[in-house]
């Protein structure tokens, strides 16, 4: 669905393949609301035979309810642990150097365990090895792709973490997954049309929390559930794809309408921007405005080999 290869991400796809044989534990920076799509496929290819520590980032923006059968999906993994967490939250950074040894088992006692953290743009990678390290190591930005190039921090506790910079991968084929991202606003504003995003995100959200949707933007009722009677590839300009719209069963331009009229989208001549209501809907989804939501669950996970499995090209 979505292609693109920055020049520096094929080289920190490099780095990273040269780098792992000598790391001990890998830690996986995730968005707590949309674990299974900030999850790169191609580096957990590349970490396959490696213990990982799963980070569950902005947890107190997801809804809690999800994140435990996150953590729990993610813990019946061989090798694997998770941890959802705020990445400012002293307590919780202080469980991670714990969770590195247990997971690296036996590393000699005249060197530091090494970490490997890694994550796609803006889930908060930067900002964990800050408060790990108790000082600025790693850039921070809200912007996409902030970190170029990997540097090693080395810890007071005997952790070497090395950081790495965000990587996307070649092409995301899920659609779902390529929405659920641009909604976040991992990926940049200009890399899917805005307000299909905010529409898709609308009608998911009708679906998922339709009583926090209505007490954000005082909507009265929602437009009226419609079953979807074709879910399936529809021609569509460009390639084929997946009415997910339709397959959420609401009509996510009405709502995003709506949140136009009440929050100063009415133009002269009583015209809707409906880039107003797009722009209010995702900008407060990313503020946690709307409360604690997560917009994937466990179940949400592609079937092994069907249609809208991920691919690393």
């Amino acid at each position: 669905m979505l292609g693109w290869f920055p020049g520096h991400m094929n080289k920190a796809r490099r780095q990273i393949k040269e780098a792992l044989p000598a790391i001990d534990v890998v830690i996986e920076v995730l968005d707590a609301r949309l674990p299974y799509s900030s999850a790169n496929p191609m580096l957990a290819e590349l970490t396959r035979h490696k213990p990982v520590l799963k980070i569950l980032s902005r947890a107190d923006l997801a809804d809690p309810r999800l994140t435990e059968a996150w953590c729990a999906h993610f813990d019946a993994q061989p090798n694997t642990q998770a941890l959802a967490m705020v990445t400012s939250d002293q307590r919780a950074l202080k469980k991670i150097p714990a969770l590195c040894r247990d997971l690296a088992g036996q590393v000699r006692a005249d060197r530091d365990v090494r970490v490997m953290v890694m994550g796609i743009p803006n889930v908060g990678k930067s900002t964990l090895i800050n408060n790990l390290a108790g000082r600025k190591i790693a850039k921070v930005g809200n912007e996409p792709a902030v970190t170029k190039r990997q540097q090693i921090v080395r810890l007071d506790n005997g952790i070497a973490l090395t950081d790495t910079p965000g990587v996307l991968w070649p092409k995301i084929e899920d659609q779902a997954s390529g929405y659920r991202l641009a909604a976040s606003g991992a990926i940049r504003d200009t890399a899917l049309d805005y307000l299909d995003v905010a529409t898709i995100t609308a009608a998911e959200l009708a679906r998922r929390y339709p009583e926090a949707l209505k007490a954000r933007y005082k909507l009265t009722e929602l437009p009226a559930y419609v079953a979807p009677v074709e879910v399936g590839e529809i021609e569509a300009d460009g390639p084929r794809k997946i009415d997910l719209q339709a397959l959420a069963g609401f009509d996510g331009q009405a709502i995003i309408a709506e949140i136009a009229r009440k929050r100063g989208g009415l133009k002269s001549g009583g015209v809707l921007d409906l880039h107003r209501g797009a722009e209010v809907l995702l900008h407060e989804l990313r503020d946690g405005k709307l409360g604690r939501l997560s917009l994937e669950s466990p179940e949400d996970i592609p079937a092994p080999g069907g249609p809208d499995e991920e691919k690393t090209g």
